[in-house]
């Protein structure tokens, strides 16, 4: 991963036709404001994020094998053992 270069503000407000030709041309930078990062100036892309439909997603949920809830409980109660108990989950269907 490419290490941003930090510019200050003043510097950006400045030198800004330079550095925004830069950007352009693929650069990122993290402009400072009394030394602390405020904001990433970085080459804009315009890719489309496509997100599953819920479909999708139903039909994923419903390929994963069924949850054996002994084997929970069972793992729980290791881990309530190695780790100690002092979070008890109470399960409110049980009763």
């Amino acid at each position: 991963m490419q290490q941003l270069k930090a510019i200050g503000q003043r510097e950006l407000r400045n030198d800004n036709a330079e550095i925004m030709r830069r950007v352009e041309a693929g650069e990122s930078f993290v402009v400072t404001r009394n030394n602390k990062p405020v904001a990433q100036l970085s080459p804009y892309h315009s890719e489309v994020v496509t997100r599953p439909s819920l479909g999708e997603v139903q039909a994923l949920f419903g390929s994963l094998p069924p949850v054996d809830a002994d084997r929970w409980d069972a793992d729980r109660a290791a881990a309530d053992e190695l780790f100690g108990a002092d979070d008890p989950l109470d399960d409110p269907w049980q009763s």
